[in-house]
């Protein structure tokens, strides 16, 4: 046998490092953007829970916070961070709209890295009860069934009332059925 046929020839090796080196850089680049992935929501974790920190200190203040756009620098997970906030006045007097930008302190002023927005109001219901205040500060808080307040009449009352006998009585909702029996599914039951 001649030589050349026994072993490679200088092009077949050159195609063969050519093809791995191809793979190579494929993998290097899944590799990499990977690693970015990751890079880019662990900033965006970060900063949205500097977001939902910030709001939940407005929340938490005694008296509403003033209607203006404000922004200052914080630091977590190792990093510095600035939030701005805007505060905007909604329809309903005793409720205003927060909301708030997060992004990293060197990143120019035009990016976002988390946004959240929230609100801040006294119209509340008391727990247990569905009846609001949207008056506005004027009112102390939500009214209790069969309080007067503003805008309540008599026949707000009678509705308010769980035992009125003038009410129509509730219909049971379809598929809310409960069985005659035990359950024969529950192995709780003998």
């Amino acid at each position: 046998m001649r030589a050349s046929e026994r072993a490679f020839t200088l092009i077949e090796v050159m195609v063969a490092l050519l093809i791995v080196a191809i793979g190579m850089l494929g993998a290097i680049q899944a590799v990499s953007q990977s690693a970015g992935n990751s890079g880019y929501m662990r900033d965006k974790s970060l900063a949205n829970w500097v977001a939902m920190n910030r709001l939940t200190e407005v929340r938490l203040q005694k008296s509403a916070p003033a209607v203006a756009k404000s922004s200052d620098e914080v630091e977590m997970g190792g990093r510095k961070w600035k939030w701005t906030m805007e505060v905007t006045q909604t329809q309903v007097e005793s409720m205003r709209r927060i909301e708030i930008s997060v992004r990293p302190a060197e990143a120019p002023d035009t990016t976002r890295l988390a946004t959240i927005t929230g609100f801040y109001g006294t119209a509340v219901a008391a727990p247990g009860s569905a009846l609001l205040s949207w008056q506005g500060a004027a009112n102390t808080g939500p009214q209790q069934p069969g309080e007067k307040g503003p805008g309540k009449n008599e026949d707000d009352d009678e509705r308010d009332q769980p035992n009125n006998p003038n009410s129509p009585p509730e219909e049971p909702i379809p598929g809310d059925e409960q069985p005659d029996g035990p359950d024969p599914s529950d192995p709780t039951q003998d």
